[in-house]
């Protein structure tokens, strides 16, 4: 529908507008007052110009509360398909399952997000794919605050822990770590409720050494 438009901000639709309205709203600094969205991407493959998006699962998280009933979840219609990818997350190609165009899926996505900030594991992969996703459809890239919970994790980690400390962990590696059922595992929504517990579950093993704000998480 909107393939046609450029990045000129005179060109944007009026759904990109009221999406990027909502950042003129201040942020806080405590972490429980935030509205944060844990989302994770299935997709074709891992090529971020030639693979595409299958499918989008999120989640709201507020006050250390998940919020499961309200969740988020789009499939999108397959004009690019990957065999090799279908052994992981399942979804075919010819299915009844309703799905929409991406641009569709966008518009519904970026009404959902507002201007939380994004959750993700190993986020810069779910936002790469997203961002050309947007690109492709004449868009901006998105607004919003990024935090990773591979990353997070490595803070929990004390002094004497270093030596075994890990470029990075898989989230079956911090699944296993913080005993967080698997189930639904390589599902968008399954992936992004894995991600949602394990990422209050670090948030809260920080807690133990001292008060922190969303600027230490940011560090």
């Amino acid at each position: 529908m909107f393939n046609f438009l450029k990045r000129n901000s005179d060109n944007l639709p009026d759904f990109w507008r009221t999406y990027e309205n909502k950042f003129q709203q201040k942020t806080v600094d405590e972490i429980d007052k935030n509205r944060f969205i844990v989302l994770d991407t299935e997709t074709t493959g891992f090529d971020y110009e030639n693979d595409r998006i299958l499918c989008i699962g999120a989640l709201a998280l507020h006050d250390n509360k998940i919020e499961i009933k309200n969740g988020f979840e789009v499939f999108l219609i397959q004009e690019v398909y990957g065999k090799e990818s279908v052994k992981i997350h399942g979804i075919l190609k010819n299915t009844k399952r309703p799905k929409i165009t991406e641009i569709e899926a966008l518009e519904l996505f970026l009404d959902y997000i507002g201007n939380s900030i994004i959750i993700a594991h190993h986020t810069f992969f779910d936002i790469t794919m997203l961002n050309n996703a947007l690109l492709r459809n004449g868009l901006p890239k998105l607004k919003n605050r990024l935090l990773d919970t591979s990353t997070l994790y490595k803070k929990t980690i004390i002094k004497s822990n270093l030596l075994s400390k890990k470029n990075s962990y898989t989230l079956d590696d911090l699944a296993d770590k913080f005993s967080i059922s698997k189930k639904d595992r390589h599902t968008a929504m399954g992936d992004s409720y894995i991600t949602a517990i394990l990422f209050l579950k670090i948030v809260s093993k920080l807690k133990e050494k001292k008060e922190i704000t969303l600027k230490y998480l940011f560090k």
